[in-house]
């Protein structure tokens, strides 16, 4: 028996960075609707968005080498970082607005400026970071990058990479001094402040255990308050399923025909993590690596700078682990009950494609701490075991699908948006570069989910994000116009922002 029946316009399952963001966009463009939030936690944020689970910390491609794929002819095809680098700038476009409207306060408490760049060693490696900085430098989106491979003025960016180096040794690097980073775990729980303060109604120890379509259409919720044990029914006009990576099961539950012959693979991060003031000290950049001959994209080495509770820290990794669970803290048993007689053919299929990435997370598990010592010590020479300790980051559950490209039991590195062909039920699976490039995915959603109202929001969309419906690398003017006045509001210095 429930204790009580409630109907409201919007329901939001989760409350991370994309139930967040949603939720901030509905309320600014149609305030009189109804929204109702569950999250099984106690807090917002605390799951996949949170900034010690390895939430994106701002990727707009451009330091991640594997958004740029050299092709058999040697040519580098920057297509997808272009596509990254325009969806994180919607973001940033969003969070301006909501700081000139005084909707969050301080931007400083989860975005600060940071270079970013990527670090490559070893003569062929070295020519590709050359043809990739030729290829993204001549397009307006990524002016402002440099090259260098000269030990000398390496010293000056990275010190800590280059100290205890050969000066024979073949290093290069690419810096861009307009990255930032982001920490979505603080902008997650400001956006559920904004939105409690807007009458959303958010539910937090509230376990959603099924979801059904009801007669009129709508969705029905069976929700378990996990501070009482009383099951309660919630039923809304749109459900939005945003709980990382425990959407699937509830995609399944919705029965949908778009969510079959969808199965999951859940990987786990650890990352090192420095503890001597010292070294953070001496870092100041996300410095990225190329993934090893058979690592997964998700498996790119980093040294990584974050503003962490207002203060500097410094990460390396991850390093993958492997957990049957969908969340970290989820249940032994999500892997195995998330198979169904309709994707079980489509998780065969990924289980015999995909032998070298078992291979690979067997071997990653049985690291020791002075194996992984040495991995970092390809990014830091000197690196000393006392000075870092190990932390275990969020589970990522990985989309495996049949794709006409990939085949069956395609596994997908990247953000899925699943819709229903009536746009009454979304859900997002997935992982990198997810939260970097929420507000996007939320656009998308929209466009999807309520085509008949498009027309009238537009003008309203414009206003928040004001590239709406335009490519801004063919808008440099636009581009310019946008790097200034979103440098200028969210605090980030015009040196580090404005396009050379």
């Amino acid at each position: 028996m429930s204790d009580r029946e409630t109907k409201t316009d919007v329901i939001l399952i989760g409350a991370g960075i994309m139930s967040a963001t949603l939720g901030t966009l509905l309320k600014e463009i149609v305030p009189e609707w109804e929204i109702t939030v569950f999250e099984k936690l106690a807090k917002a944020g605390e799951e996949s968005s949170n900034e010690w689970n390895n939430a994106g910390t701002g990727h707009a491609a451009l330091c991640e080498l594997n958004y740029t794929v050299e092709k058999p002819d040697g040519s580098v095809d920057i297509s997808k970082a272009i596509s990254i680098n325009e969806q994180f700038q919607v973001s940033m476009q969003f969070w301006s607005y909501l700081v000139n409207h005084k909707l969050i306060d301080n931007p400083k408490d989860f975005i600060m400026p940071l270079p970013h760049m990527s670090m490559v060693q070893g003569e062929e490696n070295v020519a590709f970071l050359k043809k990739r900085m030729e290829a993204l430098s001549s397009n307006p989106l990524f002016q402002g990058m440099e090259f260098s491979d000269d030990h000398e003025k390496l010293m000056e960016w990275i010190p800590l990479i280059m100290e205890g180096r050969k000066l024979d040794e073949p290093i290069a690097a690419t810096k861009i001094d307009s990255g930032t980073d982001v920490n979505f775990g603080a902008l997650t729980r400001m956006l559920f402040n904004h939105l409690e303060a807007r009458n959303a109604h958010v539910n937090y120890n509230h376990s959603v255990e099924n979801i059904s379509r009801t007669k009129d259409g709508s969705w029905e919720l069976k929700v378990k308050n996990l501070n009482s044990g009383t099951v309660e029914r919630h039923t809304a006009k749109f459900v939005f399923i945003g709980g990382g990576g425990g959407s699937l099961h509830l995609l399944q539950k919705s029965g949908i025909p778009e969510g079959k012959h969808i199965g999951g693979f859940p990987v786990s991060g650890i990352f090192m993590v420095c503890n001597n003031p010292d070294v953070i000290a001496q870092q100041h950049a996300k410095v990225y690596g190329k993934a090893k001959v058979g690592a997964p994209p998700m498996s790119v080495p980093h040294l990584d700078t974050r503003y962490i509770e207002n203060k500097k820290s410094l990460l390396f990794g991850p390093f993958a682990g492997f957990s049957p669970k969908f969340l970290k803290t989820g249940s032994m048993f999500d892997l195995v009950t998330s198979v169904k007689p309709n994707n079980v053919l489509t998780m065969l299929a990924a289980g015999a494609k995909e032998m070298s990435l078992t291979k690979y997370l067997i071997q990653q598990v049985m690291l020791s701490k002075e194996q992984r010592m040495e991995e970092l010590r390809e990014f830091i020479p000197n690196a000393k075991a006392e000075d870092w300790d190990l932390v275990v980051a969020g589970q990522r559950v990985q989309v495996i699908k049949d794709t006409e490209v990939g085949g069956k039991g395609t596994l997908q590195f990247g953000t899925e948006v699943i819709t229903a062909a009536d746009g009454s039920i979304a859900a997002l699976l997935g992982a990198s570069p997810g939260a970097s490039t929420a507000v996007h995915v939320m656009l998308e959603i929209f466009e999807r989910c309520f085509p008949q109202h498009i027309k009238e929001w537009e003008p309203r969309i414009k206003e928040m994000i004001p590239s709406y419906g335009v490519s801004l690398m063919e808008n440099p003017e636009l581009l310019q116009e946008i790097h200034t006045s979103t440098a200028k509001s969210l605090g980030l210095s015009k040196k580090d922002m404005v396009l050379s």
